[in-house]
């Protein structure tokens, strides 16, 4: 099956309540919700535009992109960036492997990632200066600085910066059932920040119309199942029929913007689409992909995120699951937990994935991003065997849509502390996003008060294409 980009919008006002049909009544015949928002708020957007242009086109060929968010902050001195030259209390105890690739060498506790490197490109000398988790966030998944930086204590509003994903919805509209940006198997968040959920995750001063679909629950379960693509117990097919008839009265209540029923019949067709809930549906995989992707949320996760991008949405982010131990922030039994509990399941799902994507034809047209949202301290913490928080030096992958694989670009120092060359930004990582799909990094867009402002701070990194 061929991939195209499938992203939902069009225009409306705001939502009003009918004497036929409650919006309660509604939303309770679907049971959908992206961040609290009935389905029908997903769907509607708005019907005025204002996008400026600046600069040359970009010719970017991915269609659609799946984010790996490493939640925590993974070590890039034990993942993709050793130093096996460097003293022993800051190389640890992972060594260096080598790869597909005569020169890339990885840890050994990738050893099937290693198998694929010639389907990825390294970027070694990702670099910013803020070293707390919620507002870094921000600024790798918006390409653009947080409202208050240096935070943990700043939650989202919506005077954050939208989402790469939320910018792909309002782009590029469409009236497929499909959403076009989807986020699972949770919102991330620290339960030591004060702050709790991380800014930069939804379309902010886009509006929450923009705002993703989440899927929460994990995908490995036997009764994992996605609220609202099927009617409720009480909601049987004959009544259900009913209210899609009553909709068409709704049209009286019509406005200069649009229509109140065109969007409440789009969240129907969701709620009815066969493809929609095929492509959720992980259980009609073969046993044999499920277990080469892993059997576990993580390694699910990403086979739906497959399955989702193969249906025709333009956005999938997987983020790093809530696993009650502080993610990849490893401040204490950095090494345990990464070759115990981290590493194997990062190495089978996205080596499988960047398989799998080739075997179907699909990796020219996905771009996969592997990043965290900094990395770790080079000197290991006397006592726990932990490393802090360290932005200033990290790694990510990027893989597909036109990226050329087997190659790592940008150097760090001899013990990775800091970039030696090439250093990229997180909002050069997202105009590099931006680029391989196809949109000009520097377009404009006006925000809420009427200021034209740029998709991301950054410039794309030309020389990861082929």
């Amino acid at each position: 099956m061929s991939l195209h980009s499938v992203c939902a919008g069009s225009g409306c006002p705001e939502f009003r309540q009918s004497r036929l049909w409650t919006r309660r009544e509604m939303l309770h015949a679907g049971g959908l919700s992206v961040f609290g928002l009935g389905l029908p708020d997903l769907l509607a957007t708005s019907s005025t535009r204002t996008v400026t242009t600046v600069g040359s086109q970009s010719f970017g060929k991915a269609k659609a992109c799946i984010v790996l968010f490493m939640w925590g902050g993974p070590s890039q001195l034990d993942t993709w960036d050793l130093k096996p030259a460097a003293p022993a209390e800051v190389r640890g105890e992972f060594r260096p492997i080598a790869t597909r690739v005569p020169g890339i060498r990885i840890c050994e506790h990738f050893p099937l990632l290693a198998q694929q490197a010639d389907k990825y490109a390294i970027i070694r000398s990702m670099t910013h200066d803020d070293p707390a988790h919620l507002s870094s966030v921000h600024h790798v998944l918006t390409g653009r600085h947080a409202p208050k930086v240096k935070s943990d204590a700043e939650p989202p509003s919506r005077k954050d910066s939208p989402h790469v994903g939320s910018v792909l919805t309002y782009l590029r509209p469409s009236q497929r059932a499909l959403p076009s940006f989807v986020t699972l198997p949770w919102i991330v968040s620290h339960p030591a920040a004060p702050g709790g959920i991380a800014p930069g995750q939804n379309a902010g001063w886009l509006g929450q119309t923009y705002d993703p679909f989440v899927v929460t629950g994990n995908p490995d379960s036997p009764d994992f199942r996605v609220a609202g693509l099927s009617l409720t117990p009480e909601m049987n097919p004959q009544r259900f029929a009913t209210r899609q008839r009553l909709l068409a009265r709704l049209d009286d209540l019509q406005s200069a913007s649009g229509s109140y029923s065109t969007f409440q019949q789009r969240a129907l067709a969701l709620i009815c689409s066969s493809r929609a809930s095929r492509a959720f549906a992980l259980d009609q995989e073969p046993a044999q992909v499920r277990d080469h992707y892993g059997r576990n949320i993580y390694g699910q996760g990403l086979l739906l995120a497959r399955r989702l991008i193969e249906a025709g949405v333009c956005l999938v982010q997987v983020n790093w699951h809530q696993d009650h131990h502080n993610f990849w922030d490893t401040h204490g039994d950095n090494f345990n937990r990464l070759k115990r509990d981290l590493m194997p399941p990062a190495d089978r799902g996205f080596a499988a994935l960047l398989e799998d994507l080739a075997e179907r034809g699909l990796l020219d047209e996905t771009l996969i991003v592997w990043v965290g949202e900094f990395g770790r301290k080079p000197t290991i913490t006397r006592g726990n065997a932990g490393r802090e928080h360290h932005p200033w030096c990290y790694s990510a992958v990027v893989a597909g849509g036109g990226i050329r694989g087997g190659q790592s670009y940008g150097k760090s120092d001899a013990i990775a502390a800091y970039p030696a060359e090439s250093p990229v930004s997180p909002a050069d990582l997202t105009a590099t996003v931006y680029h391989a799909l196809g949109i000009t990094p520097s377009t404009l867009l006006k925000d809420r008060e009427g200021r034209q402002i740029g998709l991301t701070e950054g410039s794309p990194v030309l020389s990861l294409f082929a």
